[in-house]
């Protein structure tokens, strides 16, 4: 039969290990794993329209993960939203990379998507990403969908 510490040590470690569990668990629904613990380099990026871009969301190119959302701010000389991308270091992308806040689904999570260009000159610490594509916002195209059946309705006689 065990003694009494002897069990309590064994309790204590599954309680340790559940811990663990837990921490991990949460930090992998909550984005906070790193790219893979390398080098990094940021890229600014500006929408017309971010629609529930969140910082910390995935950058992802070709369906493969890439870098982070770092910073999400207001521009008010271009009225534009300026997304400021942190991106893996192993992976270059040409000066005229398209960016673009894409939906994981139909309501699923935004991430932004890049599309390498043809550019020989590559994005570098700094650089901005020229041609951006904005989020399509699914209350607005609803809208604007009602709006053309109600315009393309014949009118009724009185």
């Amino acid at each position: 039969m065990m003694s009494r510490t002897a069990l309590d040590l064994w309790v204590g470690i599954f309680v340790a290990i559940g811990f663990a569990a837990l921490v991990f668990l949460a930090m992998k629904v909550g984005n906070f794993s790193g790219i893979n613990g390398g080098e990094t380099y940021r890229v600014e990026a500006a929408f017309d329209n971010i629609g529930g871009l969140k910082v910390r969301a995935p950058v992802k190119s070709s369906g493969v993960l890439v870098g982070r959302v770092a910073a999400i701010r207001f521009d008010p000389e271009i009225y534009r939203a300026v997304v400021e991308l942190e991106i893996d270091q192993r992976y270059g992308f040409p000066a005229d990379t398209t960016a673009s806040i894409l939906t994981s689904g139909l309501l699923g999570e935004q991430y932004v998507g890049l599309e390498a260009g043809a550019d020989s000159a590559m994005l570098k610490n700094g650089d901005r990403v020229l041609i951006t594509q904005s989020a399509v916002v699914l209350e607005k195209l609803i809208g604007q969908f009602m709006f053309d059946r109600a315009a393309d309705a014949p009118a009724q006689p009185q």
